[in-house]
């Protein structure tokens, strides 16, 4: 199996961080203004893009305030169905976020692989932006 891990140094609170990545209002300043999540273990967190001709289901596996969010996508987009997307959050030594991602569990690395990894290091600069506060443009405008 393949995974895309990524690693980026966010200046904030590893609570702040865990916001952005847990919460509809998170999702809705840096990943796409289609976003309905609800931090709960359980529950399915969607993602829309281009009117929702893209929708991105993603089940809630493990959250851990300020420290761990983990997902297992649902849709059936193109290698998509059964990954795992995990945010690992440590604190270094000036207090700073170090955020772990991986999204884990691709069969291959043909098809949309290569595209998604490098959209995910994407997402990470953004992310760091918005949750930094330095009100970067949403990836997708729904």
């Amino acid at each position: 199996m393949m995974n895309m891990p990524h690693q980026i140094t966010i200046n904030a609170s590893p609570e702040k961080v865990y916001q952005a990545i847990t919460t509809s209002e998170g999702f809705k300043g840096w990943w796409t203004t289609d976003a309905k999540a609800v931090p709960q273990v359980g529950s399915i967190a969607e993602f829309g893009f281009y009117n929702r001709q893209a929708v991105f289901q993603m089940h809630i596996d493990q959250l851990e305030e300020g420290k761990l969010v983990e997902w297992t996508a649902q849709h059936e987009m193109q290698g998509w169905k059964g990954t795992k997307i995990r945010f690992e959050l440590n604190v270094n030594e000036h207090g700073a976020t170090i955020v772990n991602f991986n999204h884990s569990g691709w069969e291959s690395m043909e098809g949309p692989y290569a595209m998604i990894n490098t959209t995910w290091g994407t997402l990470m600069y953004i992310l760091k932006q918005y949750v930094e506060g330095n009100k970067p443009a949403v990836w997708h405008q729904a």
